[in-house]
């Protein structure tokens, strides 16, 4: 991209005045899911974050789904707010450049994330350059070997868990170890450069997504339930070990209805008129519903029962009934229908708003979902491929438009 159509493209908005990282500089080394979103999360808390790409723009900005323009809706929703420089990882100049860039930018700066592996940009290599250099890397599994989401989904158990009774493995539309992954990259970025501060020390930071993935599966119990003689099966949208299950109501919306506490039981069974016939129930059974594992043994029958209430009511009712007793529901919606009304959507969410994207045009993005000092760091655009690279090597390297142009005309830089 030219200077001139650097000079084009709109100024993001700039970062709340009090946001936390503000003065901090990561360059980005990326693509897909984790590292993106690890970069996002930390420039929507005050980072300058640099996203480098190769020329022509890193290979999951056409990941779909995509907007009329063909551009990637998945991209810019996960790197809003960066800036992006475009430079040829295949050339040592290019290489330099980047390394160039990793080192400096002060005291704030020396801190790189990537999930890929360049020749000349190890830790081993930066660190020699700058030692208190902080490098966070994600890598497929710990051994070196690689992985994606979807693969380590297979590998934790959990689809054999998931969906109908009977359905064999089915996999989560919700890539959550990409998610974690990512969260977990920014968590041991921000301690490095805590121990940084306080020691002058940097560190080589790497997390695995295999590893993320085998550590939820042992905290929430799963492993260790296997081990003891427990058997999971797939069951369905029922909450495993408490009460809660999908119900149609009258006019054909569907609700999940999650009882976790005492309180929340007899407050269903009151507003019900289902007392008598659950106390019944027990004494058939020797059950006390009041008890959580009792409800989820005895689901199949108390459900039964429910069911006939969910259907005599519509979902004005329900919802009504539900939210008197402040119980835990809510009922499905697609996307559609959550896009359907975008000015009852942005009203009731304050982390969404409109976000103008070059090549999208007017659309629902997200912000951050946290709130620092009262504020937050609203949606800003993803950039364009290459978008800031003039601006980010003349301020941070100090080239001068002349130096740009002969990186250009050599195919350096973009």
């Amino acid at each position: 991209m030219t200077g001139a159509a650097e000079e084009s493209r709109p100024a993001a908005p700039a970062v709340p005045a009090g946001a936390p990282l503000r003065g901090m500089r990561i360059v980005e080394l990326s693509g897909y899911v984790a590292t993106p979103l690890c970069g996002m999360a930390l420039s929507q808390l005050g980072a300058d974050v640099i996203r480098v790409e190769p020329i022509g723009g890193q290979v999951d900005r056409s990941r779909w789904p995509l907007s009329e323009s063909g551009t990637s809706l998945y991209w810019t929703g996960l790197n809003k707010g960066k800036r992006a420089v475009e430079v040829d990882f295949r050339s040592d100049a290019g290489r330099s450049v980047i390394a160039d860039l990793v080192t400096g930018g002060g005291p704030r700066g020396g801190i790189v994330v990537s999930n890929a592996r360049f020749p000349g940009l190890s830790y081993e290599a930066l660190s020699a350059r700058r030692p208190d250099l902080i490098h966070v890397e994600l890598t497929g599994k710990a051994d070196g070997g690689t992985a994606v989401d979807y693969t380590v989904n297979a590998e934790t158990g959990l689809p054999s868990v998931t969906g109908p009774a009977g359905a064999g493995p089915v996999n989560h539309v919700l890539p959550a170890w990409d998610i974690a992954a990512g969260l977990y990259l920014a968590l041991g970025l921000l301690a490095a450069e805590r121990r940084r501060l306080l020691t002058g020390e940097g560190q080589y930071v790497s997390v695995a997504l295999q590893d993320v993935a085998m550590a939820m599966a042992g905290n929430l119990g799963y492993l260790a339930e296997a081990q003891l003689g427990g058997e999971r099966h797939q069951d369905g949208n029922h909450v495993y070990g408490s009460y809660g299950r999908d119900f149609p109501t009258g006019d054909g919306h569907r609700v999940m209805l999650v009882v976790l506490t005492r309180r929340h039981w007899t407050d269903l069974l009151a507003l019900t008129g289902l007392g008598a016939a659950m106390e019944a129930v027990e004494r058939a059974l020797g059950a006390d519903f009041t008890r959580e594992g009792d409800r989820y043994t005895h689901r199949a029958v108390i459900s039964g029962l429910l069911e006939a209430w969910f259907a005599r009511h519509t979902f004005q009712e329900v919802d009504a009934a539900l939210s008197s007793r402040r119980l835990l529901y809510a009922r499905y919606r697609t996307f559609g229908d959550l896009v359907a009304d975008p000015a009852a959507l942005l009203a009731g969410n304050p982390v969404l708003a409109m976000l103008d994207q070059p090549g999208v045009g007017p659309h629902i993005a997200a912000g951050s979902p946290l709130v620092m000092h009262g504020e937050r760091c609203g949606a800003r655009p993803a950039p364009a491929v290459g978008q800031h690279t003039g601006e980010v090597l003349g301020e941070a390297l100090g080239h001068s438009p002349a130096d740009l142009a002969a990186l250009r005309d050599r195919g350096v830089i973009g």
